[in-house]
C-alpha cells in the first residue's frame, strides 16, 4: 500500500489504515517541500510527523511532534536571542541531529530519512519526495517567504499572490519511490493540502508519469468551501483552483480513478457528479481513532 502524505490531514488516515493493515506493508512518500535548516539541522515536519506516528511517539493532540517533549533548549536558544521560526521540542530536536549528521557524512535524504526511522522503531517504509531540495515559496503582497515563514512565522496572516515549488525543476523521482510504486496496483492519495503537501510530490521529475498506470484513489481535504484544516483555501485560491472538492480534483486532473468526499458536502456531492472519476461519499473527519478507521476501510475498499 502506497500513500502520498503532507504532516496535517494524511497521518490520521494513516493511523486507521495502520489498524487494518500492518506498518511494512505500508509505503509513504511524503513531502519535503516544507523541510528548512534551523540552527544548524535539517527540520523535515512532515516525515517527522509521520516517522512519530509509526514509531508510537507522535503527540496526537496537536498532530506534531513528540509526546510530553519538553523545549528547554529552545527557551535558552531565545533568551539569548537566537529566534527559531519552529518551536521544537528537546527529543525532536535529536531526530534533526541525527538525521543531519547522516548527510553531513554523506547519506542522501533517502538514506537518512530511512536510517533515522529504524533507530525511532518505525517499521513502515518512510519515503522523501526526493533527495534534491525543494522549497514551497509563499509569495505575499510584501513579499516571497518560505512555507513555514508565512504558516508559523506570519501565522499565515499575509494575502498570497502565488506559490512556487523552488528547486523542483532539478529534481527527479529516487530508485527507492520508483521500486515502491512499481510494487504495487494503488496508491493512495490523503487528504492534505493539495497546493503545499501533495502539489510538491507530484511536481517531482517523472511522478505524475509514474503514477498514471496505477489506481489512484485521493480523499478530499475539503468540505463545502472550506478546507478542514490548516491554509489550503487560501493557497487554492491564489493558484486559480476554486476551493472546493472540485477544484481539488482539477488539481489532480488526469491522476484519479476514484475520489472520495465527505457525505456533509453537498455542494461536492452536486459538482462532482457526471466526472470521469468515480465518487465515493464517507465521513471525512477524523475526530478519533474509531473515525480514522472506518475512513481508512473505505479507502482500502475502492481499491484494485
Amino acid at each position: 500500500m502506497l500513500v502520498l502524505s503532507g504532516g496535517t490531514g494524511t497521518p490520521k488516515l494513516l493511523a486507521g489504515l495502520r489498524q487494518l493493515v500492518p506498518d511494512e506493508d505500508i509505503t509513504v512518500v511524503v513531502n519535503t517541500a516544507e523541510d528548512l535548516w534551523v540552527s544548524g539541522n535539517l527540520v523535515c515536519p512532515d516525515i517527522d510527523t509521520v516517522t512519530y506516528l509509526f514509531s508510537g511517539l507522535l503527540d496526537t493532540d496537536k498532530w506534531w511532534g513528540i509526546a510530553q517533549d519538553t523545549y528547554y533548549t529552545h527557551e535558552a536558544l531565545a533568551s539569548a536571542g537566537h529566534d527559531e521560526v519552529l518551536r521544537l521540542g528537546d527529543r525532536d530536536r535529536s531526530t534533526h541531529i541525527l538525521r543531519s549528521e547522516f548527510i553531513r557524512q554523506g547519506a542522501s535524504l533517502t538514506e537518512a530519512v530511512s536510517r533515522t526511522a529504524c533507530m525511532l522503531g518505525a517499521r513502515a517504509n518512510i519515503l522523501p519526495m526526493c533527495d534534491e531540495t525543494v522549497s514551497s515559496m509563499i509569495t505575499t503582497d510584501s513579499g516571497k517567504v518560505h512555507y513555514q515563514d508565512f504558516w508559523v512565522g506570519q501565522r499565515g496572516k499575509p494575502e498570497v499572490l502565488g506559490v512556487e515549488y523552488q528547486g523542483a525543476e532539478n529534481t527527479s523521482v529516487t530508485n527507492a519511490i520508483f521500486q515502491a510504486v512499481e510494487r504495487e496496483d494503488n496508491i493512495i492519495i490523503g487528504p492534505s493540502n493539495p497546493i503545499t503537501s501533495i502539489g510538491p510530490i507530484l511536481a517531482v521529475n517523472g511522478m505524475r508519469e509514474l503514477m498514471g498506470s496505477k489506481h489512484v484513489v485521493a480523499v478530499s481535504p475539503i468540505i463545502g468551501c472550506e478546507p478542514v484544516s490548516g491554509p489550503a483555501g487560501k493557497l487554492m485560491r491564489a493558484c486559480g483552483c476554486e476551493v472546493s472538492s472540485k477544484g481539488v480534483m482539477q488539481f489532480y486532473e488526469g491522476l484519479l480513478d476514484v475520489f472520495v468526499v465527505d457525505e456533509r458536502d453537498g455542494l461536492g456531492l452536486r459538482d462532482l457528479r457526471g466526472m470521469h472519476v468515480a465518487m465515493v461519499s464517507a465521513d471525512t473527519m477524523m475526530t478519533s481513532a474509531g473515525k480514522s478507521k472506518a475512513l481508512a476501510g473505505v479507502v482500502i475498499g475502492e481499491m484494485v
